[in-house]
């Protein structure tokens, strides 16, 4: 320590024994602070929630999944038609490019920009829709799941609960998104 400090004068030295003393303090006062937390830690049980992934598993959601299928049948149905199409416009193109005039070409050009403009605006229309029917669905749910989440801390005793995205890691006991998906599904029984 005294080659350290060999080249300070008087007043640095002291500067530095209070930075020193400075920091001991704050780590000893850090020490305590992890301490307390890790005896209310100890004492706390925590549980950690995808609320996204209860909601999306439940039966309610099942319900809504089988009513978009149907209701998007003839969409997806006219989108593999189109895909079909197109395939064979390509395959057409590839094995008599050679011997095609370029009107042909250009003809077959166009189709294919049709079809495309034709499947895309489907896929748009059905992804707004999804869009649309995954809001409903969330808001609708929202005061089940509100209920449901109030049934799992009520029953499990939890004092804590996170969302599964804001640790890092976590044991996998203390997930209780299936406890939260049981629930709705509970409920949803009770209410037919």
């Amino acid at each position: 320590m005294k080659l350290l400090f060999a080249d300070l004068n008087q007043q640095q030295r002291l500067n530095w024994r209070i930075h020193v003393k400075r920091t001991y303090i704050a780590i000893a006062c850090l020490s305590l602070l992890l301490l307390s937390q890790g005896a209310f830690a100890q004492d706390a049980k925590i549980g950690l929630l995808n609320a996204l992934q209860a909601l999306f598993n439940s039966d309610a959601a099942r319900v809504v999944q089988e009513e978009l299928e149907q209701e998007f049948s003839i969409d997806e149905a006219r989108a593999q038609e189109l895909t079909d199409q197109l395939g064979s416009l390509q395959e057409e193109y590839q094995q008599n490019e050679a011997v095609m005039s370029e009107e042909e070409i250009r003809r077959m050009n166009s189709n294919a920009q049709d079809l495309q403009v034709q499947l895309q605006l489907i896929q748009e229309r059905v992804q707004q829709a999804l869009q649309t029917k995954n809001q409903e669905f969330l808001q609708s749910m929202q005061e089940e799941l509100a209920a449901a989440v109030t049934d799992v801390v009520a029953e499990g005793g939890y004092d804590l609960i996170l969302n599964v995205d804001s640790a890092p890691y976590f044991a996998p006991v203390l997930d209780i998104t299936a406890k939260v998906t049981a629930k709705l599904n509970e409920s949803a029984q009770r209410q037919e």
